[in-house]
């Protein structure tokens, strides 16, 4: 059955300018529904990049943002206005941004045990099937939606930077889960603030190189592992750990260890925005691979005091 047309806009974009006049200036030019999945509706929002800013000098489009939001796979809202100021920046920058809903598998749970792994798989695996549905209609949509499908980076948060970490590595190797997505697509980066990679199947590997990747964490992050945690085939690695994979294989990649910080990192969106300029201009778009590794020590990031997912969405 052939997708949802591309003109089937759902709000106006004046509508949208009256709901957030109070926080940015900025609207989606357009939201559409890409799939509908478990009774849910699942929308799309695009943010077009400013006037004159969307080429680079030699004339190429730059590259489009697909970010992932954040909230323990139990809440958040891809237009979320916490997230406006950080997409404008990207579209005063030139880059394009599409944020996407997913279905919330733990949407009500009051907290997860180690006996709850599975259920916290299935919760990432699902939010990575709803993003290659949305990475499908954006391909199939392309030329409306003024996108370069061979220039789509991806980029989450918390919650959305383990669903784009794991898609990332799904593609990489080529899983059951990608067949709906054109043979030989990957992305052409992947952008994470805190996030990690949860295998039910034992070790991490990438059986072709896996997109240029920028992760920023915190070194001591409770909420989503820093380093890794390994029992039997279980294995959920962290930043930390991916960027020890990355390294040994000599893969495109920068990471940045806020020493001592938590899971607050996860949103310092609009403070690494000079590394994700350099990443986008310089990994992606360039296609060099500039290796980062720094460790970043600045008092000025207040740290959370909250070891649990379920402690720090009580209190937001």
């Amino acid at each position: 059955m052939k997708r949802f047309a591309i003109t089937v806009l759902l709000l106006a974009c004046a509508f949208a300018a009256h709901a957030r006049k109070n926080h940015t200036d900025i609207t989606p030019s357009g939201e559409y529904l890409f799939a509908q999945k478990d009774s849910c509706s699942l929308f799309l929002s695009v943010y077009d990049p400013e006037e004159g800013a969307a080429a680079t000098p030699d004339g190429a489009r730059k590259p489009s943002v697909l970010f992932v939001f954040g909230g323990g796979f139990a809440t958040g809202e891809r237009n979320d206005e916490g997230y406006l100021p950080w997409f404008k920046m990207l579209t005063e920058n030139g880059y394009r941004v599409i944020t996407i809903d997913y279905r919330l598998k733990l949407k009500g749970r009051s907290g997860l045990g180690v006996k709850d792994v599975s259920l916290f798989h299935e919760a990432v695996e699902t939010g990575v099937e709803d993003l290659f549905s949305a990475t499908s209609f954006i391909i199939e949509n392309a030329e409306a939606l003024r996108v370069d499908p061979a220039a789509i980076v991806v980029s989450g948060s918390s919650a959305g930077a383990m669903i784009s970490l794991q898609a990332a590595w799904h593609l990489s190797n080529r899983d059951a889960c990608t067949a709906n997505l054109p043979e030989g697509f990957r992305y052409a980066g992947v952008m994470t603030f805190s996030g990690a990679i949860l295998s039910l199947n034992g070790k991490v590997r990438y059986a072709a190189e896996p997109s240029p990747t920028l992760m920023f964490h915190g070194t001591q992050d409770k909420i989503v592992v820093y380093k890794g945690i390994r029992l039997f085939k279980i294995h959920y690695e962290g930043s930390s750990n991916l960027a020890e994979i990355f390294r040994k294989n000599g893969c495109n990649y920068n990471i940045y260890r806020f020493d001592g910080n938590r899971h607050e990192i996860a949103s310092t969106f609009l403070k690494t925005f000079p590394e994700q300029l350099r990443f986008l201009e310089t990994n992606v778009s360039k296609g060099e691979k500039r290796i980062v590794d720094a460790v970043v020590h600045d008092p000025s990031i207040k740290v959370w005091n909250v070891n649990s997912t379920r402690e720090l969405y009580s209190k937001n």
